[in-house]
């Protein structure tokens, strides 16, 4: 018990006690002064400098072009309400709130990797072709979106890759495992509980900051996209993974190989060459490291964040015949 409590003071992972705090007291606010703003706030996009990048990634996370018809049947904003997955209702509620309560949406929480039978908003989607009903919002960010300020650098790091995550049912991850757990430039460990995987994968988990003594980091998707990839990318130190198949706000399906990341085979064969690579080619790592520190900037804008968040509902309204304006 000691070793988990001091675990959650020192992980670097986003507080959710605060979290929590901040959108509890967001639900005390009267919706209509929110409703009131919305025309003045969506307005401030043509007087910025940024509004065709803006545009992009709006576009980039809502593909839907219309007319289109929601069924009669999708949920109505007024019954969003707080269920089991209060995460999502947080990080929705910050934007549905300006919008009315009549509007009607398509809404599926969790680790999405199918595509909705109609437009509705997720939080990640497969990366395949005619995924438009899969409206991407930044959501479960509490847990997604960590970034680090990583001072030691990557010459001092040892020449290992690392891994610490939950193995329990999924599939990919068991494999890499089976491969590579006793290889010796390989830290792996399992975090699973109640698991039936072998007893000596079984581990602690570490820090992030302990994470960033290894000179490579992977990042191996889960029951979605690989939750540590952000801060991974904002170190460092260097992601190490296949081409992803998921996507979530981070826009996944825009990093380049070997230029924002390491890309090794979906069958994890080519792990050792690719990291003795890069050990012996330290210039083009440290550019790797370069781009996607880069790469990872254009999140930290928190305005501009939030203005994107709403364009994106707003365009969901409007091309699903809804006018909020």
């Amino acid at each position: 018990m000691k070793n988990k409590f001091l675990y959650k003071l020192r992980s670097g992972k986003n507080p959710k006690f605060i979290y929590y705090a901040i959108n509890a007291c967001r639900l005390l606010m009267p919706k209509f002064f929110f409703r009131m703003r919305l025309h003045n706030r969506l307005e401030t996009l043509s007087r910025r400098n940024d509004r065709t990048y803006i545009e992009q990634r709006v576009n980039y996370y809502n593909k839907l072009t219309g007319p289109i018809k929601l069924p009669s049947t999708a949920p109505h904003l007024a019954e969003h309400k707080i269920g089991k997955q209060k995460v999502y209702f947080f990080d929705t509620y910050q934007y549905t709130r300006w919008f009315p309560v009549r509007f009607q949406w398509g809404f599926c929480p969790g680790d999405v990797t199918y595509i909705p039978q109609y437009p509705s908003i997720v939080k990640s989607r497969p990366l395949t072709l005619h995924n438009e009903n899969s409206v991407i919002m930044k959501l479960d960010k509490v847990r997604h979106f960590i970034f680090v300020n990583d001072k030691k650098t990557f010459e001092s790091k040892k020449n290992m890759v690392i891994f610490r995550g939950k193995v329990k049912g999924k599939t990919s991850r068991k494999k890499f495992m089976e491969m590579y757990f006793h290889h010796p430039m390989c830290d792996l460990g399992d975090v699973s509980k109640n698991t039936t995987d072998p007893k000596e994968w079984q581990t602690e988990k570490k820090t992030i900051q302990e994470h960033l003594d290894y000179k490579f980091i992977l990042a191996l998707e889960g029951n979605d996209v690989a939750s540590n990839l952000k801060w991974v990318m904002s170190s460092n130190s260097i992601a190490v993974m296949p081409q992803p198949t998921c996507e979530t706000w981070f826009m996944e399906g825009t990093l380049i190989p070997n230029y924002h990341y390491i890309e090794i085979k979906p069958d994890f064969s080519d792990l050792e060459s690719r990291l003795q690579y890069y050990i012996e080619h330290i210039d083009e790592a440290q550019e790797i490291i370069k781009h996607a520190n880069e790469y990872v900037k254009q999140f930290k804008n928190r305005k501009r964040e939030n203005l994107i968040s709403l364009l994106v509902l707003e365009k969901y309204f409007k091309v699903t015949g809804q006018h909020a304006l």
